[in-house]
């Protein structure tokens, strides 16, 4: 019996505000390990909003069981979209997208841990 693909949701990770303490979110789903942050990642909260320059989202993906610090960078993949609500959106559909088409990879690493 083939397993259903349960997906992530947004409300998953933290909001903006937390990117803007320059603090990277770290997750896993079913076999695939993400890391979201702001790219150029600094704290910037306090920063009047004229202040806080040019922002992208940079998400990565990689294979379970290793962290990201102990991952090779040839097993990650890496994509960047806008940093506010929409550009959140993006990278949440962009994260489901990437466990969907790779799906025989991931549970594939997760059935030996």
């Amino acid at each position: 019996m083939e397993e259903k693909i349960i997906p992530i949701e947004n409300k998953a990770s933290y909001g903006i505000s937390w990117y803007e303490h320059g603090i990277p979110y770290y997750g896993s789903h079913r076999g695939m390990r993400f890391r979201i942050a702001r790219a150029p990642m600094e704290d910037v909260a306090l920063k009047p909003s004229d202040k806080k320059g040019d922002a992208l989202f940079q998400v990565i993906i990689w294979p379970e069981p290793y962290s990201f610090d102990a991952t090779p960078e040839e097993q990650k993949t890496v994509e960047t979209f806008p940093f506010d609500e929409a550009g959140k959106e993006q990278l949440v559909e962009w994260l489901n997208a990437q466990y969907a088409a790779r799906y025989e990879e991931w549970e594939k690493v997760r059935a030996k841990h």
